[in-house]
Formats: structure tokens, sequence, C-alpha cells
């Protein structure tokens, strides 16, 4: 019988981080399971993965036969886990920037406030992220109010990728539909199922930039966001608030 829960994690060159988090997945309080969406890796990752997948059946691999965006390798993985019976999706990085160890926090919030969408927050009652240069901080800080100021949507950190749905919500948002690919791909799941006016927890964490491996990001992915955020309220009727069954 499969877990009550799946942990999607995209990877691209992760070789060095994959067992590890794993390793912490398994180690849990709570039981679930693990889908990794490799896409390709030149390192190898995808081989580990099956090795891995093959001594633990709660262990799963998708490959992907190239490298085609963080947003396509998410859909790939919510598609796969919408044809399984698993009612908590996951959104997690495998470089350990998220904190596996908070998932159990994720769940309660999930139960207890019965959201439908819970979202891993850096900047909910304060700055909690290690490991960053100013810049880049500031940038993500300011994208976070750029979405807030532009769609309305009140989500403190928008631009997260830490994130738990419940099934239900998945299935509503129209997968196939999702434009984004980047940076703003966060944003804009996020948007579809505030806009729904379906209910979206916070829970607050400590991000923790990786010390192995590169960062994907790219001014491309920056623009790429810019962009969407009009998009996205041009979708919503020009609206700063939810509209039902949009």
């Amino acid at each position: 019988m499969a877990a009550e829960s799946l942990i999607i994690i995209p990877t691209y060159n992760e070789r060095e981080n994959l067992p590890g988090i794993v390793q912490r997945l398994m180690a849990l309080p709570v039981e679930v399971d693990a889908l990794v969406v490799d896409d390709g890796s030149p390192d190898g990752t995808g081989c580990l993965a099956d090795e891995i997948a093959g001594r633990n059946p709660r262990i799963h691999v998708l490959h992907r036969a190239e490298k085609n965006g963080l947003g396509r390798a998410y859909i790939a993985g919510f598609e796969w886990a919408l044809k399984q019976p698993y009612e908590f999706i996951f959104e997690m990085d495998a470089d350990f920037s998220h904190n596996p160890g908070d998932i159990p926090r994720f769940l309660d919030a999930a139960r207890e406030q019965k959201a439908d969408l819970v979202v891993g927050s850096r900047y909910s009652n304060g700055i909690r992220v290690i490991n960053w240069p100013l810049q880049r901080l500031l940038l993500s800080m300011s994208a976070a109010r750029y979405v807030q100021l532009i769609t309305g949507m009140p989500v403190s950190d928008p631009t997260g990728g830490f994130k738990c749905f419940r099934r239900a919500t998945l299935a509503a948002i129209d997968l196939p539909t999702v434009q984004s690919n980047g940076y703003s791909f966060q944003i804009e799941l996020t948007h579809r199922v505030w806009r729904k006016g379906m209910k979206i927890a916070e829970v607050p964490i400590i991000f923790t930039d990786r010390f192995q491996g590169s960062s994907k990001m790219s001014g491309g992915i920056v623009q790429e966001a810019l962009v969407m955020v009009w998009k996205l309220w041009w979708q919503n009727g020009l609206r700063r608030s939810p509209r039902i069954g949009s």
C-alpha cells in the first residue's frame, strides 16, 4: 500500500545530494513515498535514483529525456502522482535548501487548518534565509512584494518552492494549461489555487541555500516571472481578489 504522502523531487545533476535527501525522507516520523523526476542528468543522477529505487519500494523514478525546466518536471510529477492514491503531494528541492524535517508540520497544517495548499514561507513573521548573498535576498523579497502589489494575493512567499498540495487541489487547477516553467511557476500555481477561493496556509521555514552543486537561477527566469505576474492579473479579470470558479 502506498503512503498517504508523496514528495516530488526534481533533479538535474544532483548525484551528490540525492542519497542524503532520500535517507532523510525515509527516516521521517511520518511515512512518505518519494518520486525523483530526473531530466537526463549528465552526472548520472537518474541511474543512481534507479539504484536507490531498486532497494526501496517507497522510492519511484520518472525519467525525462532532457532538461526542460522546473515547471515541466513538476507537471510530469503531478500527473504521475494523480494516477496514484496519494492524498498529499509535495514539491521539494533536492539540495537540502528545504528541510525534510518540516514535512510533518506541513501535514499538520493541512489537516488542522483544512488547507488546500500549504506553502513553506521564508518571510512569514521574519526572514529565515541562510547562505544567500544580500543581492539574492533582496531580489526574492522584492519579487514577493511585487506579486502581492499586482495580484493582491496575500501570500508572504509566493515564489517559494516547498509546498504541499491536496490531491483535489492539483486536480482542480488544470495542470496542462500551466504556462510558466521557471521562477514564475511557483507564483502561477499558488495564484491558481488562490483565485479559485481555495484555502492557503503558510508554515514558517528556514531556507538554507545549497552548499553543493550550482543554482539554476538565470536572467531569463527572472524576466519570465516579471511578465507572468501581469498575465495572472489579467487572467483573474483584473481583480485583486479571488474569483470563484475561474
